[in-house]
């Protein structure tokens, strides 16, 4: 097509040149190359043209996909605001389902004190009246078969640092299990176990497997502490303690490690024989933790002297006294009013840790950041949960010691 269109503009030319020839009687050198240049100029035009219409479509193809670019942009702005949405929407909802979860438990928790309480009260009015209703009959036989069978089991509930919010400690709960696998309600156990003298059984059998975990986690290098509640009677047993206190010297290498848990209620009326007994096992580098603090009005140096390293506080009532001015303050050496957010660093003087406990929103947790509380514990980081099976079975105390300490109770 292109030679064809070329020999046309050829013959045009050499037309061109005849003509000049001819009728202008040009020269015939002269008349060649005037068609020549005819010719030159003619195909010059044409791939003018030719050039202009594919840059016309060349424009419209560009303005084409810029068109497609902004509608694409468009459209990817369109999903972009509905991803977010989408986001907000599932936080939100997450969000309730966990305050909805929190709630829940902090409602089991209260109606679990309020059973305590209750079953306190009703051991008090037995212990006066020498009576013993037959439903609390079954309790302790139940608690006694789950001592008998071992079914003792241990949850760990994370205590993090703050802000890190990294698992540093678990304190240990004790809850004893039905032969269907159902547990026993700790109001439940507690006041039978009170009642039939078996508080040391359960100590000691809780503490054999709490050792055996801090181990388990020192082996893995995990730098995490175990907090063992042990309750003022076994502290105050002369049948088990020393079993308790000979077990201990044989895990003196895990004193860093294990930290043993009373009330604070029970620190303060501390009786003579168990302040020897925590003598005893502080001598050993054993620690020790109150909780259930009530005011922050705590007398460091007796703390420091007894051997008290934490001090646990619910983090709601904690951040109601540092936050009045007025409100009450650690008894130490400052010959001055010491301010809400001085508190904690008081305390760290005489080696006493704060520990803000029961923190079950994120508004909590920011008020007690506010304040410098070094370490939470609550639902929101972490509810109790069961060490793993395999874990309980690698844990669990040696029948003949279940035997022994069970003989020794009856």
């Amino acid at each position: 097509m292109i030679a064809l269109v070329f020999l046309v503009y050829a013959l045009m030319g050499a037309g061109a040149g005849w003509a000049l020839h001819t009728y202008a009687a040009i020269e015939l050198p002269l008349a060649i190359c005037a068609g020549a240049i005819v010719t030159a100029l003619i195909g010059q035009v044409h791939l003018f043209a030719t050039r202009s219409g594919k840059s016309d479509d060349l424009s419209t193809r560009v303005d084409a996909l810029e068109s497609l670019q902004r509608e694409s942009a468009q459209q990817m702005d369109v999903v972009e605001a509905r991803t977010a949405a989408i986001e907000t929407t599932v936080k939100q909802e997450l969000t309730e389902r966990r305050d909805a979860l929190v709630s829940e438990m902090r409602q089991l928790e209260t109606l679990i004190e309020r059973l305590s309480r209750s079953f306190e009260t009703k051991l008090a009015d037995a212990e006066v009246t020498g009576d013993v209703a037959p439903q609390d009959d079954a309790v302790l036989r139940r608690v006694k078969d789950a001592l008998q069978d071992g079914r003792v089991d241990l949850h760990l509930q994370p205590i993090v640092s703050l802000p890190q919010r990294r698992v540093s400690f678990y304190e240990g709960f004790t809850r004893l299990r039905d032969p269907d696998g159902s547990l026993i309600l700790p109001a439940d156990f507690l006041d039978a176990a009170r009642r039939a003298n078996l508080l040391g059984v359960l100590d000691n059998m809780m503490l054999y497997r709490s050792v055996e975990v801090v181990r388990r986690l020192a082996a893995r290098d995990r730098r995490v502490g175990v907090f063992c509640n042990v309750s003022s009677h076994s502290l105050e047993d002369p049948h088990f303690f020393p079993f308790f206190l000979n077990h201990m010297e044989q895990n003196r290498d895990l004193a860093g490690a294990l930290i043993f848990e009373i009330r604070a209620s029970r620190f303060e009326h501390r009786s003579r024989q168990m302040r020897e007994a925590m003598e005893r096992l502080t001598a050993l580098g054993f620690r020790f933790s109150i909780d259930h603090a009530e005011s922050i009005d705590i007398d460091l140096p007796r703390l420091q002297d007894a051997g008290i390293r934490f001090v646990k506080f619910n983090g709601g009532d904690l951040i109601d006294q540092l936050r009045d001015p007025f409100g009450p303050r650690p008894n130490s050496s400052a010959d001055r009013k010491i301010a809400g957010e001085e508190v904690a660093a008081v305390c760290s003087r005489y080696g006493v840790t704060l520990i803000a406990e029961k923190i079950e929103e994120e508004v909590s947790v920011v008020e007690v950041l506010e304040y410098g509380i070094p370490y939470g514990q609550g639902h929101i980081f972490g509810a109790p949960r069961p060490i793993k099976s395999s874990l309980m079975e690698e844990t669990a105390p040696p029948a003949e010691l279940v035997r022994m300490l069970t003989s020794r109770a009856s």
